[in-house]
């Protein structure tokens, strides 16, 4: 092609009237005619301020691949800009293989506009309704690190990341820079991120818009990069020229790390582009700058369906593009358009990578289950981790798919502290800058990534799972709350993309939250929050899982069934500590199949008087302790132990396998009173057991956050989670049901409440537990040496 710039320019000026016409028209839709009242839309909804330079990014970014037969993805940070994304998606074509009323036609251009933020039409962000798009994008701050995600063995892979500067400013994106230093040349594709400075945020300007060009390859290049400014007259041959010295180097960088053994630490390409915010639109209005101000952010002339002055506005900057020399009714768009397109297949709403299915999903290939796990044959025998497990499974994970480079660990700086370190046989810490020779774990293509941004380690994990491949986010209970917000948005986008026929199967979301705040006594009250696992059982849909695997051998049948799930989001909350097996290997699965649910006969009796249920481990030890304890200080009192193994925001159960209330009945019986230890919140629980009719008969414990440095029992007993106040509740329950007398009751209770007053002043003098309870074991089980 001679010129590609002039086409580019009209391509541009095409998406631009195409993403302004989807704000205002619904009707009129080449302004034929002078706009009148009736052509505007009675709610005028969207972003205008940053279309324009999405627009020209997107048709650069065409021809670059047009050109060099690329294979790119597109991730939009703002995407409050959809009308562009829309605008480029109907242009190159992709839209009208999901959406067939949008052919490059008149009909199809009103039925763009008509239904852009309409209800039950298109919604006015990036969603995973629309073909090429992995982010929403409305809560800013993912998009960087969503697409290093992406490019993570993807070697020949480059994605294009369009950075907003107001999103600059978010705390996710101000460490997701960092992620280069993870990216290896030779095994992982390239991240190109586009930072773009419109200036302007809704009300006020961005900080990186107002730094000069000397800070921001100041700031960047320290980062790590090498940043390629492009702004001012020519722009257009600018950000050619820019994109074309880009590409070359990260080939370069490729080709280098990939024919030499030598360890290559590289700068990777960006570029900071620099458009006026609403660029191209309307100017001043009423007095006021409107282009490249703040004005521009969202609807421009509001009251275009009404004022006059308005609408003459918009009149005046939708006919200022001449649409009409771009698009005939009779024979669609002008060949110079077209010409920057990419073939079908290599167009960025159609890359592969960004709908999952074939031929980016791959299923894992899992180890037996039976090399890892323990002989449970005596219940309450201690010597088990459920992170040692865990850690070796995982390990050989890593083995087994080595050479489908589609399973990936991550975790901030905890995998040591947290006893899953065992990966590290196989495998390393992904680390590009350069390695000391007393560095341990540290390679560069190291398949597990550390850093201490939940928030980039969030966003990573997202990028690889909806690209087809598998990972697992390890971290410290109390700290995963960090990315809170970045879940809830992540299950909205799959609760949504479960529902669209052509997105096809990805693996699940997994995390494993150890380092429980129940064992976190030590560190204190900083450490000790469950409320992760509360904000999870919100999502509503039957896709969210939280597993309580009571041991190691329940740890290792739920790893199992995590990562072989699809389309799912799973926590796992197990953790690290030496603590008892309860359960064969065989049990584990079978109680897992069963809805997470089972009747622990080595714990119960027949015709119960009260039962007692432990959902959590050492909540689940605790509950165990307290049976036992009761047994030893009466007979008459009969006992029935369940162990709720998940549950979901259906209910008890998974989340696609809750039980009714027949099967309810049947393991809580339909009239005994029930006495729960949970190792989450009091109201968590008490929100699932409301589904299941009157719950009077239940008595709850639970996190009553009540922290403190102290000791394990200590942090049970602040809760009134511990044996000692189990037994009371047991005790005075049986009294209620005629089971004890008055004097057997008073008794009992009176020696377990004096255990708890004489426990504060033990520790305060010893700093540790008694010794009966750090030496307290199950019936007939033993305590295994195992390495800590």
């Amino acid at each position: 092609m001679k010129n590609p710039i002039a086409s580019i320019r009209k391509y541009v000026r095409a998406t631009n009237y195409l993403s302004a016409a989807q704000i205002f028209l619904q009707d009129n839709y080449l302004v034929e005619r002078d706009l009148n009242f009736d052509d505007i839309k009675p709610r005028l909804l969207g972003h205008w301020g940053s279309c324009p330079g999405i627009n020209f990014t997107y048709a650069n970014l065409n021809w670059l691949i047009k050109k060099h037969d690329l294979n790119m993805m597109f991730v939009l940070g703002p995407g409050h800009g959809f009308p562009a994304i829309q605008a480029n998606l109907f242009l190159e074509g992709t839209l009208s293989k999901y959406y067939p009323h949008t052919t490059q036609t008149l009909d199809g251009i009103g039925y763009l506009c008509k239904n852009f933020s309409w209800p039950y039409g298109f919604p006015s962000h990036s969603n995973p309704g629309t073909p090429g798009v992995i982010l929403e994008g409305g809560e800013l701050g993912y998009s960087l690190s969503t697409s290093y995600g992406a490019a993570l063995d993807n070697p020949d892979l480059i994605v294009s990341c369009l950075v907003g500067d107001g999103e600059a400013e978010t705390g996710p994106t101000a460490t997701a820079w960092h992620l280069n230093k993870f990216l290896s040349p030779k095994t992982d594709g390239a991240v190109l991120p586009i930072l773009h400075l419109n200036g302007y945020k809704i009300s006020g300007p961005t900080i990186t818009g107002r730094m000069s060009n000397t800070e921001l390859k100041s700031l960047f290049f320290g980062y790590g990069y090498e940043p390629i400014i492009v702004e001012g007259s020519d722009i257009y041959t600018k950000m050619n020229n820019a994109l074309e010295k880009s590409l070359k180097k990260i080939k370069a960088i490729q080709k280098r790390a990939r024919s030499s053994a030598k360890h290559v630490t590289p700068h990777w390409p960006m570029i900071v582009l620099r458009t006026p915010k609403g660029w191209t639109g309307i100017k001043t209005l009423k007095g006021k700058k409107i282009e490249g101000n703040c004005y521009a952010h969202q609807v421009v002339a509001k009251q275009a369906k009404s004022e006059k002055q308005e609408l003459l506005a918009v009149n005046e900057w939708l006919k200022s593009y001449k649409f009409e020399e771009l698009f005939s009714k009779d024979t669609g768009f002008i060949d110079e358009i077209k010409s920057i397109i990419p073939k079908p297949s290599h167009t960025m709403g159609s890359n592969k990578h960004t709908f999952g299915g074939k031929p980016v999903y791959k299923p894992l290939n899992l180890p037996s289950l039976t090399q890892f796990a323990e002989d449970g044959t005596v219940p309450g025998t201690i010597g088990s981790s459920s992170m040692r497990r865990a850690g070796e499974y995982l390990n050989e994970v890593f083995k087994l798919n080595k050479l489908h480079d589609n399973f990936r660990f991550f975790s901030p700086d905890e995998t040591y502290s947290n006893k899953l370190d065992k990966i590290y046989s196989s495998t390393k810490r992904a680390f590009q800058w350069p390695l000391k020779p007393w560095d341990e774990d540290l390679a560069p293509e190291g398949k597990a990534i550390e850093m201490l941004s939940e928030h980039s380690l969030q966003g990573l994990l997202q990028g690889y799972v909806l690209t087809g491949r598998h990972g697992v986010f390890a971290s410290y209970e109390a700290f995963i709350q960090i990315v809170g917000s970045m879940a809830d948005q992540y299950a909205k986008f799959l609760h949504s993309a479960r529902t669209i026929p052509w997105r096809g199967i990805i693996p699940s979301l997994n995390y494993i939250l150890t380092s429980s705040g129940w064992r976190q006594e030590h560190n204190g009250f900083s450490h000790q929050n469950p409320g992760f696992i509360d904000d999870m059982l919100q999502r509503q849909g039957n896709f969210t899982t939280v597993y309580f695997p009571p041991d190691a051998n329940s740890t290792l049948a739920v790893l199992e069934k995590c990562l072989s799930s699809t389309k799912s989001i799973n926590v796992i909350a197990a953790g690290k500590t030496l603590e008892p097996r309860w359960l064969t290997p065989d049990a584990a699965k079978t109680q897992l199949q069963n809805e997470g649910i089972g009747i622990w006969d080595f714990a119960s009796d027949e015709n119960p008087d009260i039962v007692v249920c432990g959902i959590g481990d050492y909540l689940t030890k605790e509950a165990l302790a307290a049976v036992d304890l009761v047994r030893k200080e009466t007979a008459k009192v009969k006992m029935r132990f369940v162990n709720i193994m998940s549950l979901s925001s259906m209910g008890l159960g998974c989340s696609s396998c809750s039980i009714d209330q027949k099967t309810f009945d049947d393991y809580f019986t339909s009239d005994k009173h029930v006495i729960v230890n949970f190792h989450g919140y009091l109201q968590t629980i008490k929100q699932i057991l409301f589904d299941y009719g009157p719950n009077h008969r239940f008595t709850i414990h639970g996190y009553v956050e009540s922290g403190s440095t102290t000791t394990p029992l200590d942090m049970q007993i602040r809760n009134k989670t511990s044996r000692y106040n189990l037994v009371i509740d047991i005790v005075k329950k049986a009294h209620e049901q005629g089971v004890l007398t008055d004097e057997e009751k008073d008794s009992i209770v009176n020696k377990y409440e004096e255990k708890l007053s004489n426990h504060f002043a033990y520790i305060q003098r010893h700093g540790v537990d008694p010794a009966e309870v750090n030496a307290w074991i199950w019936p007939g089980a033993k305590r295994l040496v195992e390495e800590e």
